[in-house]
């Protein structure tokens, strides 16, 4: 029998075209309370129209997809998920025109809108169970799982251990057990019977025709039963979602099936169906198990964790992705970690047994990581980046705490925190009305923590997380990319890459509390340069030795790599021996590089002089990219320091003082006692002519010299690189070619503006040709200060922002696209659902 039979709506009338199937795996999902987000009639209990009020604050913040959990009618004793009415609104959320009104509203401002949907099991106050209860022979009588003993399943495992000691309790009024996985006031549905099949499959068309974009299906592995098994993921239940999808997509297109199975990847995987069809049950589901062990990888300041499950979870189907959240709403579940690895949890995140629930710990994010800041970071850059589509969940934008003193799920079910005022903003009525109490503590009160002030300080995490929301959808990679970990040298550093086409996505997180270095291999990317995505700072080229990176402590960084290499300077070719050495104020020659021996080949003047490609600390991010003449000459150039903008510290920008001043630079990220990894023997003196250091003969005036022989590093410093040789001058990764930032005499670097010499970069051009002329004689030696030490040089011409064009990320990529007016809207399709349920809730 049909209870609720929805009025029937084909969206025969979308148009092809407008039509996005692939929306959700570029969406930022947001999870949405109505108990808990904005009460509008001033009852202490948030309501459907005051989501509706709040739309403009979650279209601001990025958001794409709403996620509302169950407010259908309910007895309430598991926050909704004890459903008694599939297709009505408890009253004190709306009504379906509340709901319709909602959905619309949210369509207009470019957002779609899923909801949770019980699958599994009713509330044992649903009508279906009362009949089913009391007249065993009737219609309804064999809607749920009945039996005289509770001997059967005995291999299904118990779900709700802290509340729960069997999934069979017995009925007193039809003298008989029910099954139930999860509490006992929750009896499973009979997926056996082909009516249960129908009635979900109306209950789900019924809200389709009301203009939702799809569900989150609850509980899905456990809807059938087989003796023998652990009743979780059967051939039957598959088959039965396959059905689902089907129908779906014959009368819906672009919604989206969420598949909530908390099982180990090799098992969830089955739920997006068939591989070589794309999928064929659920486009979505969640990865439960990569989770906790994002908590684990940081405690443990080992990337491992997460790197090892990544690596054990197969390949979806092309029309499929993961949802990966950084809590399951309610909280922290540890169902898919080991004893020994749960034991490690609770006495890292939850040493009061107070924060756990069944298995798992019922905490805010905040409060999780102890409202550090860098960890919220970092944690919430791993959800933005990690392969899937991310799920935020209500106020953790804003760092919201929690109240372990509330029963069961409640304490993460607080009100939104929105203004310092009354009730925290959420509601008009008396304090004591209010459905949970307000957070009040000294850190993560409403008078400290709420939206109001968040959104009046730009450097707060609201602010933050927005940015980081507009960069996911600026970078396609992100959500429609591929996933490839990349080897690094340090086991605190999980590096990956997102390719999608020509969007290529580097993101390198450092799990450890301090500061980490971490050599990359990128050999595949040789001459690209990373750019990095939240400031737009261009970073320096790849070359064929391990690029080398230093992290904050819980820092990270997002590089986008650029494909657009510099192109060579115009002028007139010379030969090698016609190269000019200047020599260098300590009387040692500075590296040249000959035409053909480096990245740059030829320029206007007589000798083409290798410069650094990075500015003095302080300088700006154009400035860091453009190389200098004087700097050159002079040998005073600062090093590279491991992050944008650090000064390059220790011996790393200078050679010992004992040695000849090579104008030699640190690696990117190295601060220490060498400059790169075949470090030069200082002890050889060096011969006229010679540049210690490289790997083969150096191009000088009129005659090749042999270079000095090069050393090991100092005892006990992390290995780099060594230099390749140059045939006939210094070597690609010496610093000379395009990929090495090298600035020929005309003043356009590698780094430059690509297609030839930018119009800001003409006093450069004209700086270098003079200083090319001028080292025919050495240059004498600045005087010494006070103190006796050198003083700094003097900034060069040329160095300034102007001489190089601003990165702005996003600049290549546009936005990912957005739905059009009539997908959003579903405008017409269900326009008789729509009215109907309008004339329903107002009467």
């Amino acid at each position: 029998m049909i209870v609720n039979e929805p009025v029937h709506d084909t969206f025969e009338d979308t148009p092809a075209k407008d039509r996005d199937p692939d929306w959700f795996k570029r969406a930022v999902f947001y999870e949405v309370l109505v108990r808990s987000f904005q009460d509008s009639n001033g009852d202490g209990v948030g309501d459907l129209k005051g989501i509706t009020a709040k739309l403009d604050y979650l279209q601001w913040l990025g958001v794409d997809c709403l996620w509302l959990p169950p407010f259908f009618k309910s007895p309430l004793r598991d926050g909704g998920y004890d459903v008694s009415d599939y297709t009505s609104v408890l009253p004190e959320f709306g009504d379906l025109a509340d709901f319709v009104e909602f959905v619309d509203a949210a369509h207009q401002r470019g957002m779609r809108v899923i909801i949770d949907f019980v699958m599994n099991h009713t509330s044992d106050q649903h009508p279906w169970f009362q009949e089913s209860r009391n007249d065993p022979d009737g219609p309804y009588g064999d809607y749920y799982v009945w039996a005289d003993d509770d001997k059967q399943y005995q291999d299904a495992r118990i779900i709700f251990v802290d509340t729960e000691t069997s999934n069979w309790t017995f009925d007193p009024i039809r003298k008989q057990y029910y099954w139930h996985r999860f509490f006992s006031h929750q009896p499973d549905l009979n997926y056996e019977n082909p009516a249960v099949q129908q009635e979900i499959l109306s209950a789900l068309r019924f809200w389709l025709d009301l203009g939702i974009d799809g569900f989150r299906l609850d509980a899905v592995p456990y809807l059938y039963q087989e003796e023998g098994t652990n009743c979780e993921n059967l051939p039957a239940t598959h088959a039965f979602l396959k059905r689902v999808r089907k129908e779906i997509d014959a009368a819906y297109p672009d919604t989206v099936l969420l598949a909530e199975a908390n099982q180990w990847p090799e098992d969830v995987v089955d739920y997006f169906g068939d591989f070589p069809a794309g999928g064929d049950e659920c486009h979505m589901a969640f990865h439960f198990p990569v989770m906790p062990r994002i908590f684990m990888a940081v405690r443990r300041e080992s990337r491992y964790p997460v790197s090892e499950i990544l690596a054990k979870t197969p390949a979806i189907p092309a029309n499929c992705q993961w949802g990966i959240f950084l809590r399951n709403h309610d909280e922290l579940t540890l169902e898919m970690v080991t004893d020994e690895e749960r034991d490690y949890m609770y006495a890292e995140y939850a040493k009061d047994p107070r924060m756990r629930a069944n298995i798992g710990i019922r905490r805010r994010l905040a409060p999780l990581l102890d409202n550090d800041r860098n960890q919220i970071e970092l944690f919430t850059a791993l959800l933005l980046s990690l392969p899937g589509s991310p799920i935020l969940y209500y106020g953790d934008e804003i760092g919201m705490g929690d109240n372990i003193w509330l029963g069961d799920r409640d304490a993460v079910r607080t009100p939104m925190q929105w203004t310092p005022d009354r009730n925290a903003g959420f509601s008009s009525c008396d304090p004591g009305r209010l459905y949970l109490p307000t957070i009040m503590d000294p850190v993560y009160g409403y008078q400290v923590t709420n939206v109001e002030a968040s959104m009046a300080s730009p450097s707060s995490l609201l602010h933050w997380t927005r940015r980081m929301i507009e960069i996911r959808k600026q970078n396609l990679a992100f959500g429609l990319g591929s996933y490839t970990e990349l080897p690094s040298s340090n086991p605190a550093v999980l590096a990956f890459l997102r390719e999608y086409g020509d969007d290529l996505v580097m993101c390198v997180h450092n799990f450890s509390r301090f500061p980490q270095p971490t050599e990359l291999d990128l050999r595949r990317f040789n001459g690209m340069h990373p750019v990095e995505l939240i400031g737009g700072v261009r970073f320096p080229a790849i070359g064929e030795w391990p690029y080398l990176l230093t992290l904050a402590g819980h820092g990270f960084y997002w590089f986008r790599l650029r494909k657009d290499a510099a192109k060579p300077a115009k002028g007139k070719a010379v030969t090698e021996a016609t190269v000019a050495t200047a020599p260098l104020a300590g009387g040692a020659p500075s590296r040249t590089a000959a035409p053909g021996t480096s990245g740059a080949t030829g320029t206007t003047g007589t000798a083409a002089v290798t410069a650094p490609d990075t500015a003095p600390a302080g300088a700006s991010a154009d400035a860091a990219a453009t190389t200098t003449a004087d700097e050159a000459s002079t040998g005073t150039a600062p090093g590279r320091a491991g992050g944008a903008g650090a000064p390059a510290t220790g011996a790393a920008a200078q050679p010992p003082a004992a040695a000849p001043d090579t104008g030699d630079r640190a690696a990117p990220g190295v601060s220490g006692t060498y400059a790169r990894a075949a470090a030069a023997d200082w002890s050889s003196a060096p011969r006229a002519g010679a540049t210690a250091g490289d790997g083969g003969p150096v191009a000088t005036s009129g005659t090749a010299v042999t270079p000095a022989a090069a050393a090991r590093p100092p005892a006990g410093a992390p290995g780099a690189p060594g230099r390749a040789s140059g045939a006939g001058g210094s070597s690609a990764a010496g610093g000379s070619s395009a990929a090495g930032g090298s600035s020929a005499a005309g003043g356009s670097s590698a780094a430059g503006a690509p297609g030839g010499y930018s119009g800001a970069a003409g006093a450069a051009r004209a700086a270098a040709r003079t200083a090319v002329t001028d080292r025919t004689s050495p240059r004498p030696a600045p005087a010494p200060d006070r103190d006796g030490k050198a003083p700094a040089p003097a900034p060069a011409p040329g160095s300034g922002s102007a001489g190089m064009p601003s990165a702005s990320p996003g600049a290549a990529l546009g936005a990912a696209p957005g739905r059009s007016a009539h997908a959003a809207g579903k405008d017409d399709a269900a326009g008789a659902a729509r009215t109907a349920a309008r004339g329903a809730g107002k009467g």
